[in-house]
């Protein structure tokens, strides 16, 4: 496979190899310090048009501060150099069983309002000839979490990097989150939640697809 690099039984894919397969465009690079410049220059006048007083102390720095939150920090998914360094392992004892990683924590953004999603993805596979160390499947989550995002587009592009890691189609997620979107503007509606899932493979079958909705509860 391109982009992957093997010693021994351990290999580590490379962000180039996920690269060409995403559902969401990325835009071309700028360096963090050019982002950070153009962002922070725009808020300004975002807050300067809502009547903000950029004189005061506790508001001068906030474009800075929320320049800086949005490339470092929330949105740092949509530069692919900072896709996470996953290192796969030799099934050498033959797991064949499911595997469930549950209760990740998962926090985004809503593209249409720029407001919080914040919620559980729950993913699992069968493991082929590979098997991958359980934090990577957090931080995979929580790299195309870090972006700008529907629910639907998150679920699967977890599932697709899942996937190309893996290499196997038998991968499951299912995810559960709060909208501030919702919740927070429009209908004003704490109580309801979204759920989104996929079933790739052998997660296709009504048994194995209940054995992993199961495992959630």
């Amino acid at each position: 496979m391109a982009g992957m690099h093997t010693n021994g039984n351990a290999a580590e894919v490379l962000p180039e190899t996920l690269g060409t397969n995403h559902l969401h465009p990325v835009p071309k690079l700028l360096s963090d310090e050019e982002k950070i410049a153009v962002i922070r220059l725009h808020f300004g006048k975002i807050m300067e048009t809502l009547g903000l007083d950029m004189t005061d102390d506790s508001l001068r720095d906030t474009p800075q501060r929320v320049a800086k939150m949005f490339v470092k920090e929330i949105f740092r998914g949509l530069d692919e150099r900072h896709f996470p360094n996953i290192t796969t392992f030799g099934n050498n004892y033959g797991y064949s069983g499911m595997l469930v990683e549950k209760d990740i924590t998962l926090h985004s953004f809503c593209e249409h309002h720029f407001l919080p999603i914040i919620g559980k993805a729950h993913v699992a596979y069968f493991p082929g000839k590979k098997v991958v160390g359980l934090s990577k499947l957090n931080r995979l989550v929580g790299y195309y979490a870090k972006r700008p995002q529907v629910q639907e587009r998150l679920t699967m592009q977890i599932a697709q990097g899942m996937q190309e890691v893996l290499g196997t189609e038998d991968v499951a997620v299912y995810i559960e989150a709060d909208h501030q979107c919702v919740a927070a503007r429009g209908v004003e509606d704490t109580k309801s939640s979204t759920i989104t899932n996929y079933f790739g493979g052998r997660f296709q079958e009504p048994e194995e697809r209940q054995a992993f909705l199961a495992a959630l509860k």
